[in-house]
């Protein structure tokens, strides 16, 4: 079981004891995550249950694939953040993904919750590089890759099905080299230790 804890975060994996409060935070958030949500091209397809959404996270985890974590604040989860599709030999690269309640949107809770998962990237499990793909008008999420730092590498047309078409989205990058110190640190503008 992988941890994370900084900066007044606690990430920690989705277990099946979380059902009750995985399903009501999305589905109080069902509205603000909607325009952002991958969604399966395939008509026909259904979305895993809980159950096994944490089987398939801890299975790919075992596999150094995918990491995820809810983040939690004190004992509440208040949004979701992963490490996927982690590439290695002359790659080691990954892309992140997150998403917060609307409750705590605006508050600093996924810049820190990114800054962890890009430290823990880069420093425990030695990945070169990271990246994160957001849709041109989520300013949100814009914001984010802004205060961490991130180049905009451009443009990925029609790149991930969301709401039923396939969407345009930029992508953002940062290699280790560019936070030697840390994504945290680097966030917080903490001295290097």
């Amino acid at each position: 079981m992988i941890e994370i804890a900084g900066a007044g975060l606690r990430l920690r994996p989705l277990g099946r004891r979380d059902r009750a409060e995985w399903d009501e935070l999305r589905r109080s958030n069902a509205d603000w995550l909607r325009p952002w949500e991958a969604s399966n091209p395939d008509p026909g397809a259904t979305l895993p249950t809980f159950a096994e959404y944490v089987r398939a996270q801890a299975a790919a985890t075992r596999r150094g694939e995918s990491f995820g974590w809810a983040i939690t604040a004190g004992r509440a989860m208040i949004g979701h953040v992963t490490l996927s599709q982690v590439a290695r030999a002359s790659l080691q690269s990954a892309t992140i993904g997150y998403w917060v309640g609307h409750a705590h949107a605006g508050h600093g809770v996924a810049p820190r919750a990114v800054a962890l998962v890009c430290d823990y990237a880069f420093f425990t499990l030695a990945l070169h590089r990271v990246e994160i793909n957001i849709r041109p008008e989520n300013a949100a999420s814009l914001r984010v890759v802004a205060k961490l730092g991130f180049r905009d590498e451009g443009i990925r047309r029609r790149y991930l099905h969301i709401q039923g078409d396939w969407r345009d989205h930029r992508t953002f990058a940062l290699t280790a080299e560019e936070a030697p110190h840390g994504v945290l640190a680097r966030l917080t503008h903490e001295p290097p230790s």
